[in-house]
């Protein structure tokens, strides 16, 4: 009867990191099947807080292993290439048992946005939310434009804000149709309220995967 393989421990900061679990900071993939879709990720932690990718560890933390050579190969062509500015990652190599695994970090961008190369040949600007990586709405870019450029915000409080923070007090929370629907105004025009009142730490941006809703912070 054959016995069954015991897999050593992985080091210690790599088995802190897998206890952890995948977060807004940290992401597990198996393999890196595209170099598009690894950008994706890159760029969604770079508009971030920066992150970690663990490459050859499976989404519930156990460790698949990888072909080291092949996945630098496609994490560094992703970093420089499908990255846009382009990104500087270190790439660590942990051995746990005969699996290797792939520690990636990604540093915070100063140069925001960050776009990744779609397979469709657009650039395309992600942040992370949660465990995800999100296409970033028209007034989260604009946020991030701002923080890229190291602008100062100015606000002029005027009737527009003063109804937006009385809505939020009373309702909790609204989305850019409702607000431009309230004051009968143009996307444009409530994106730039949105984008001025999120840079000054007023309100908060929330995603998700189907509409994006703004909170008092």
């Amino acid at each position: 009867m054959k016995k069954p393989e015991i897999q050593a421990q992985p080091p210690y900061p790599i088995r802190k990191l897998l206890d952890q679990g995948e977060c807004d900071v940290l992401d597990f993939k198996r393999e890196v099947s595209s170099e598009h879709k690894i950008a994706k990720t890159m760029v969604s932690f770079a508009n971030h807080l920066g992150g970690k990718l663990l490459v050859g560890v499976n989404d519930n933390g156990t460790i698949s292993g990888i072909s080291p050579t092949e996945e630098k190969f496609m994490l560094e062509k992703a970093a420089g290439f499908c990255c846009k500015p382009s990104l500087e990652v270190e790439i660590h190599e942990w051995q746990v048992g005969k699996k290797t695994i792939l520690e990636v970090d990604i540093p915070k961008g100063n140069q925001k946005p960050y776009y990744a190369l779609g397979e469709d040949g657009k650039w395309w600007a992600y942040i992370r939310v949660g465990d995800q990586s999100l296409l970033a709405s028209k007034v989260v870019l604009d946020v991030l434009k701002r923080e890229g450029n190291d602008e100062n915000t100015l606000i002029e409080y005027t009737s527009m804000e003063r109804e937006l923070l009385h809505y939020l007090e009373k309702h909790g929370r609204i989305n850019l149709a409702q607000y431009c629907k309230l004051l009968n105004i143009s996307r444009r025009r409530a994106t730039r309220i949105m984008v001025n009142l999120i840079r000054v730490g007023v309100i908060r941006a929330h995603n998700t995967e189907k509409t994006e809703f703004y909170t008092l912070s």
